[in-house]
Order: C-alpha cells, then sequence, then structure tokens
C-alpha cells in the first residue's frame, strides 16, 4: 500500500489517531482476501466480455428507443450506468459494423445495422426454440432456493447471465402453470415472487453428477489447475476426499453453519449456479445479494478464493467476477450455449468493425502527415504497400491486413484501449 493511499485517508479522517490505523490495517487485510494468480486466459476472456457486454446494453436501448433510433446525447447519460467514461459519440463510431451514426437536425442519432437487425431476428428465434430449456433452468433455480421461491426483482438482476428473455414472465412462466406460479402476498411489486409448484426429482440432478453418470464414476469436482500449483492441487485432493459430493438439490438445513458438509454443499451449489450461466461466470456482488435465498456464507469471497482449482476470482473493470474454470479451455468456452454461438457472431461483428475503424483512422493519419510535410519518400513508399495489402488480403492469396504485424498491433491498441477516441 502506497505513502498516498495513507496520506489521502488521513486527509479525508481529519485524525491521526493510533484507532484509525488500526482500522486502515483492517481494511487491507480485507482486501488482501481478494488476492489470486492471474490466469492470462481467462483474464483474456473477461476483456473480450466486457466490450460485448456494453455493446449488448447500447443494443437493448437503441431497440426499445422509438423508430429504433436513440440521441447520441441519451447514450452518453447511459455511460454512466455502463461504467463507461469517454464521449458516447466516439464509442459507437468504433463499431461501424454494429451502429449506424447520422445527423438529423443537428442532433447525431444512433442506429443499428441490417446485419445486426438480422442478428436481432436470428436470436429471437433461438430463444422461442430454446423456451422449454429456460423453463428447466429456472425450475432448477427455484429448486436450489431455500424455500423453493426467488423475488422477482432480485432475479431480474441476474436473468440475462442465464439467457432469459426480458420478458420471461409473460412469455415463459404462463406456459407452465405445472411448473410455477407468480404469488405477492403484500401487492407491492418488489414482494413479487417466483414460486416452484411441484418437486421434480428429474432435473434435481447437477452438473457434476450428470457427469459421473456419464462417467459411470462417483461425483466429485474437477480441478483446472497447473501441475506447478503444488499446494492448491493438495489442498483440493484433500476436499475432495474428507467427505463425499453433496447435492446442491439437498436441502441446506440439515447441515450445521461452518460444517465440512456445509461447505462441500455451498461450493456444490456455487459450481451448478455458474454451470447453468450462459457463460460460466458471474458478479461476486450480484450473487451475494441471493445470501438468504440460496443460503450463501457472509463472506461468499472468502469461499470462493479457497478453491482455485474450481473457480477463478477476478477483478477486471474492477467487477469482481467468479468463473468456473472447467468451463473454459484457456480463453474459450468449451461448451456453447445456442444463445452464445449467436451471441458470438455478434462479437464477431465487433472485431470486424473495429478493425475497419482501425485502418481508417490509420489512413487518414497518413493522409495528414502527407499533407503536412512530414512523411520521407521512403514512408511514402512504405505507404503505399500498407494500403495495397489489405487489398491483396481479399483476395486470398497474399498476407495482409490483421497478417500485418503492424496492422495488428493498431487494431489490437484499439481493440484493448478504453481510452482510445
Amino acid at each position: 500500500m502506497n505513502g498516498l493511499f495513507w496520506r489521502n485517508l488521513g486527509d479525508r479522517s481529519g485524525t491521526s489517531s493510533p484507532l484509525k490505523y488500526a482500522s486502515l490495517i483492517s481494511v487491507v487485510r480485507n482486501f488482501s482476501l481478494w488476492s489470486m494468480k492471474k490466469d492470462p486466459d481467462l483474464e483474456a476472456a473477461l476483456s473480450r466480455n466486457r466490450r460485448w457486454i456494453v455493446n449488448n446494453q447500447i443494443k437493448h436501448i437503441v431497440l426499445r428507443y422509438p423508430n429504433q433510433g436513440v440521441p447520441i446525447k441519451h447514450l452518453q447519460k447511459k455511460f454512466k450506468t455502463l461504467d463507461l467514461q469517454g464521449k458516447a459519440l466516439n464509442w459507437v463510431k468504433k463499431y461501424p459494423c454494429c451502429f449506424e451514426v447520422y445527423l438529423e437536425g443537428d442532433e447525431y442519432y444512433c442506429r443499428l445495422t441490417k446485419r445486426v437487425m438480422s442478428l436481432v431476428e436470428e436470436e429471437e428465434c433461438v430463444k422461442e426454440m430454446q423456451e422449454p430449456f429456460f423453463a428447466q433452468r429456472l425450475a432448477k433455480l427455484l429448486m436450489m432456493s431455500v424455500n423453493q421461491r426467488l423475488n422477482v426483482v432480485k432475479f431480474n438482476e441476474l436473468k440475462r447471465n442465464f439467457g432469459f428473455p426480458d420478458d420471461y414472465l409473460i412469455r415463459i412462466i404462463p406456459k407452465y402453470p405445472d411448473m410455477f406460479r407468480i404469488i405477492n402476498h403484500s401487492g407491492r411489486r418488489s414482494s413479487m415472487e417466483i414460486e416452484l409448484v411441484s418437486w421434480m426429482p428429474d432435473l434435481a440432478i447437477s452438473a457434476v453428477e450428470a457427469l459421473a453418470k456419464k462417467q459411470g464414476s462417483e461425483p466429485c469436482f474437477a480441478c483446472a489447475l497447473p501441475s506447478t500449483w503444488v499446494k492448491s492441487l493438495e489442498r483440493f485432493r484433500e476436499f475432495n476426499a474428507t467427505t463425499p459430493y453433496i447435492s446442491p438439490y439437498v436441502d441446506p438445513r440439515r447441515f450445521l453453519a461452518g460444517s465440512p458438509e456445509m461447505e462441500k454443499r455451498t461450493v456444490g451449489l456455487v459450481h451448478e449456479l455458474l454451470s447453468l450461466t450462459l457463460w460460466k461466470k458471474v458478479s461476486i456482488v450480484k450473487l451475494g445479494h441471493f445470501k438468504r435465498e440460496f443460503n450463501l456464507p457472509d463472506k461468499l469471497n472468502v469461499l470462493l478464493l479457497k478453491h482455485p482449482g474450481i473457480f477463478y476470482v477476478s477483478n477486471k473493470h474492477q467487477i469482481y467476477t467468479v468463473l468456473l474454470r472447467e468451463g473454459y479451455d484457456g480463453s474459450e468456452l468449451i461448451n456453447k450455449d445456442p444463445l452464445v454461438v449467436v451471441k458470438d457472431k455478434f462479437g464477431e461483428l465487433m472485431q470486424e468493425g473495429l478493425h475497419e475503424y482501425n485502418r481508417r483512422r490509420h489512413l487518414l493519419n497518413l493522409e495528414k502527415q502527407k499533407r503536412g510535410g512530414i512523411l520521407s519518400v521512403r514512408s511514402e513508399k512504405r505507404k503505399d504497400t500498407s494500403i495495397e495489402m489489405p487489398e491483396q488480403d481479399d483476395s486470398g492469396d497474399k498476407r495482409g491486413g490483421l497478417f500485418d504485424p503492424e496492422e495488428r498491433k493498431r487494431f489490437y491498441k484499439v481493440l484493448f484501449d478504453d481510452a482510445a477516441p
């Protein structure tokens, strides 16, 4: 902890008492609980996913706006809720394959491109086909909760993690009256809950149990750590061997708080929750909102960090996230939900647009330098080559575009530099 941190805290408190520094040391110790060795592949997956999440949210904002054309100044206001800085106009211009910027009167507007609108229609078709699976997923979530009920307002915070459409309450719930019902004893919107109508034993099988049955073995957790993590591997083997696997669909009230059995059940619960998400990840803060419903411990972060072989905890983009290690091979998801496949196409459009944006900027800068007389004759020749190479690359015969080392550097600089205009 650097000196500036301590001085700033001292300035705010206006005191330098020993009690103050004792409390600061406690804060630092709590922060240290979040430390975990970085995994470059999983960090890269989170970086890509972060940009996708932002653009997907912008897409939803545009679709909800009248005539599906949103004023840029309206997007600018939303940037705070998206935890972004800079100008919204500059952001959407980075993705010309996803967003069209146009001028109407004296005001800039943003709309979705035809290619994105085509993906929106494709995603809707997938959601319709997936409705039975959404119903099963919701039933499994309810069966893991203590009273087989979930608050609607709370659940809305996580609905997209599990792939549920925004209108799931009117699209899915009424179609399965033998599985769900809506209850609201107080009449307030904040008290509305989804309740499971009847227990379904066929669905009360976790991902761990399903894999064990397929392999003809006893259910146990898998470890996805390199062999060099000797101590962590030893702790994982001990955890797996000490007590048998406990299904997250077992009532947690039969176990004592803090007991090995309760820990085993809680780890199994988080594992199952992550298995049901689209990207095998979830915000720890949002997950913590369901402590009562899923009987999670107060210090959920401590529990997750105790099991690095199963979970990966990251603070990428200052958002604490837990990922299921076994769900990834490097930085790629192993098993992709049909919705993820469609959503990946949106990500591909983003990358294509970034490359196009980057190339335009590069050519524009070269033109400015040429007008300013900065380039030498030698650099002029180099410029002509860099312009022609992407055209050759389009033919599929010669290297160019993203295969050009300099072009790749510029592409990835724009891709990962949030501060870039």
